[in-house]
């Protein structure tokens, strides 16, 4: 195993569990308005504009409107408003972001992620208090770059004096790690047991 000393880590589904179901259940108890709902306020037609940076969520509220009721309509505004907070930790990981810090790993994220949450997250204690173990943070909306485009990671690289062969990338995408990988970082193709990355990286 090599010996990195750069640690990249996305953030959903890698260190909280972004899961629609999840995030809308709160609001929408009934499991048919909540599937039809979720196929709205989560639909690649938006999220995909929102993480690149050229949609707000403002936008795209007004989008919602035209394919749901009204009564939808209101509680798809309510997901929406606080689906930052609806995405739980995923077990271990946390422990092992501590751990890498501890033997004095550097790490870093890069997200596909709206400028919205950029500016909320840190309302949020669990992802407040696991982002501030980082030594650089990434998102894709503000910059209006993409994984797996090679420019964010070129970005990454460059904004934080990076080697590429001193790093690896851990995310829950195939495709985000074969971007990775093009630009000489290492890849972990992450499926959700935080134990398993724990072995893989000998820590």
């Amino acid at each position: 195993m090599a010996d990195f000393k750069n640690y990249i880590f996305d953030f959903g589904n890698v260190l909280v569990h972004y899961v629609p179901e999840w995030i809308a259940r709160p609001y929408l108890p009934d499991e048919a308005e909540r599937a039809q709902v979720s196929a709205v306020v989560f639909d690649r037609l938006y999220c995909d504009k929102l993480d690149a940076g050229t949609l707000t969520e403002e936008q795209a509220r007004k989008a919602f409107r035209a394919r749901l009721p009204e009564h939808l309509y209101e509680k798809a505004c309510m997901v929406q408003a606080h689906w930052v907070e609806n995405m739980p930790p995923i077990a271990g990981m946390k422990e092992l972001v501590q751990a890498i810090k501890a033997r004095g790993g550097k790490l870093y994220l890069l997200s596909n992620i709206s400028v919205e949450f950029t500016e909320r997250y840190q309302s949020v204690p669990h992802i407040k208090e696991v982002l501030d173990l980082f030594d650089g943070l990434v998102f894709s909306g503000p910059i209006r770059m993409v994984k797996p485009q090679r420019e964010i990671f070129q970005h990454l690289l460059e904004r934080f004096d990076l080697k590429a062969e001193e790093s690896i990338f851990i995310d829950d995408s195939s495709k985000n790690i074969q971007g990775a990988k093009e630009c000489g970082i290492a890849g972990y193709l992450f499926d959700g047991d935080a134990e398993k990355l724990r072995k893989y990286l000998e820590i």
